[in-house]
Parts: structure tokens; C-alpha cells; sequence
């Protein structure tokens, strides 16, 4: 098990606090570039000086969570959520709730009337959000005393762990986790290579790629690249996306269309290097890739992506193998960078 994969999974800290899960970057990553900063908004930006065209690498530190934002006379918490969570996916579920200094001070659990109350299941219908509640089994005066308050966060507890094989592992905040992993391992395998990359780590992705956004503006990058997870289709016929058929590489989302450039040196070094590699085009989602590409003019930009299943959900499957041949292939795509033309073969 990847040691520093269980911490930055681990790691408490969803959209607008990204700070644990910021520290346990900063320092694993520290030993393998030249420049640190964090800018005004949280993201952390790490320039590994080399010569070349500037590459841009970014995953982002947050999590989708909830929100308190209401106490009511029983003493529940009722949430807003912070990211694209699914209601069915949270009921039942265990979660730390955080004080105003973001300091973990209890847990709760997540319910709704009819299953409090022990109602026939066939009489149960999918809730929303809004009809959710956390239960942390105390009066309201008891939560306020406690420091329970609205503003305050609320974050599914799932640890890190294994499923049935040694390589299909488990937990919350795969997504991005998983990509703030790859970066850290590709500046530790590049440290000896003379190339001019900025990792990047971004803050507040799940609720509008507002890092990415900022973090781009100040620097000088010629092309970049999103390092993300995306959802399987496991059970469709005839879909590839496939947990364990190795990383994705995005063409179209809801939002972008992926540079062609880096696409198809994508594919030409996966062919060489035998690599398995699947495609993604889809009408649903986007990534900081989106900003990335929008910035400062335009800048040439994909996205690389590892299959997870329940992505969205309190806790993802991913498998290690897709996450190890991803960092061989942008390994391989940093040691050997595309031609930059533009503006035909963007």
C-alpha cells in the first residue's frame, strides 16, 4: 500500500480548506523541485526550473463534501453540498463534523425521517439533499456549546484500504487524491531531468475550477495538462472505460475540446511503450483543464485520467495498476514532449 497515497486520501479537506492535505504535498514534493509558493487563494504551486517549453501539470487538493446550514430544534444538522454528491449515495454514511478552525469535533451520521424512524422500505422514496440530515446525537444547545455552528463543514470518514486483491483500493477524495499522488511520484522520478514544469496543485475544483483559474494566471506556461480521475462504465456493453484497462485521456467533455497535439502524442507514446490507454468522450463533466486551456491567451491542454468507480459517491474504487501505468505514460510524455504548433495542430 502507497504510504503517502493512504495520507493524501486520508487527508481531511474539502473545497475552500484545503490546508491538511496541502501539507502532506508540501512536503513530500519539496525535496524534488527548485520554488514553492502558495498563492492568495490556497493553491500550491511548485516549479521544478528547467529549460524548454513550460509545462503546466495541475490536480486539485479538494473534496466534495457538505455544509451545515441549519441547526434544527432536535438537534440535526441539515447540509448543502459542496461538489456534485448523489443523496442516495450518502445516506447511512459516517461523517466528521468540523468546527470554525476546521478542527475535526465529532461524528455524525447521515439519515432522513423514514429511515430514523424504522418506516417499511417500500414506502421510502430517493431523498434530496435538503431532506438529509446529520444525526451527531445531541441537543441543538448541545451542538452550539460543542461548537457546531452553520458555515461549518461536514466530511464523509472513510479510511484508506484494500477490497479483494492487492491492487483495488478504496476510500473518499479519490477524486483528486489520486492525482495530487501522480504528480508527487513524476516530480520525484524527473528530479534528475532537465525540464521547466510547474506542478500545481489547485484549490476548490469540485465547486467551480476557481483554482485552477488563479493559480494559471501569474505564470508563464506553454502547454498542460489535468491530471483527474473519471467514472467507470463497468456495466455497459461495448464501453471501455474500464477499471483496470489503464489511464484515460480525454478528447471532449461538457466543456472543452482536448488539444489533438498532445492527444496523439498521448497515443503514440503509449504504442511504444506498451501501455494501455482508453479514450473518453462525453457530454457530462469538465476539469481544470478547462481553465488551463482559457488562460492568458490560450494555452494547448488535455486531460489524463484514472477510472474510479463510485466517484462521486463517500468512497471510490480505483485500481493501483492504472494508477502506476498513468504515471509511466506522462513520464514517458514529459521525457519526450510534443511539438508545439499552433495554431493547426492544437
Amino acid at each position: 500500500m502507497p504510504e503517502l497515497l493512504r495520507k493524501l486520501v486520508n487527508a481531511v479537506s474539502p473545497s475552500g480548506d484545503e490546508a491538511e492535505v496541502r501539507a502532506i504535498i508540501k512536503k513530500a514534493i519539496s525535496p524534488y523541485v527548485d520554488e514553492i509558493k502558495i498563492d492568495t487563494l490556497g493553491n500550491l504551486i511548485c516549479h521544478k526550473k528547467g529549460k524548454g517549453h513550460a509545462l503546466g501539470i495541475a490536480a486539485h487538493m479538494d473534496e466534495v463534501g457538505l455544509m451545515i446550514d441549519r441547526i434544527d430544534v432536535d438537534g440535526y444538522l441539515k447540509v448543502s453540498a459542496i461538489g456534485g454528491l448523489d443523496a442516495i449515495t450518502l445516506v447511512g454514511q459516517k461523517v466528521y463534523i468540523l468546527n470554525k478552525d476546521n478542527k475535526i469535533i465529532c461524528n455524525g451520521v447521515i439519515t432522513f425521517e423514514e429511515i430514523q424512524n424504522g418506516e417499511n422500505p417500500i414506502n421510502y422514496k430517493v431523498p434530496t439533499i435538503e431532506e438529509l440530515y446529520v444525526d451527531v446525537g445531541l441537543t441543538r444547545e448541545a451542538c452550539i456549546k460543542k461548537g457546531i455552528d452553520i458555515g461549518c463543514y461536514v466530511v464523509p470518514h472513510h479510511d484508506y484500504s484494500y477490497l479483494g486483491s492487492n491492487h483495488i483500493i478504496s476510500g473518499k477524495a479519490l477524486d483528486d487524491r489520486i492525482g495530487c499522488y501522480i504528480l508527487i511520484e513524476l516530480a520525484r522520478k524527473l528530479k534528475n531531468f532537465d525540464s521547466n514544469i510547474y506542478f500545481i496543485f489547485t484549490v476548490q475544483e469540485e465547486v467551480g475550477l476557481y483554482g485552477a483559474k488563479t493559480s494559471i494566471y501569474h505564470l508563464d506556461i506553454d502547454w498542460g495538462i489535468a491530471v483527474d480521475t473519471t467514472g467507470t462504465e463497468d456495466g455497459t456493453v461495448g464501453i471501455q472505460r474500464m477499471l483496470g484497462n489503464g489511464p484515460v485521456i480525454t478528447f471532449k467533455d461538457s466543456e472543452m475540446i482536448a488539444s489533438r497535439v498532445i492527444n496523439n502524442h498521448l497515443e503514440k507514446i503509449a504504442k511504444k511503450y506498451k501501455i494501455p490507454l482508453q479514450k473518453e468522450v462525453t457530454s457530462t463533466g469538465t476539469t481544470d483543464a478547462l481553465n488551463i486551456m482559457l488562460s492568458k491567451g490560450g494555452i494547448l491542454s488535455t486531460v489524463v485520467g484514472v477510472s474510479v468507480r463510485n466517484i462521486h459517491s463517500t468512497v471510490g474504487i480505483a485500481d493501483l495498476n492504472d494508477i502506476n501505468n498513468t504515471i509511466l505514460l506522462l513520464y514517458q510524455l514529459l521525457k519526450n514532449p510534443p511539438k508545439l504548433e499552433k495554431p493547426n495542430g492544437s
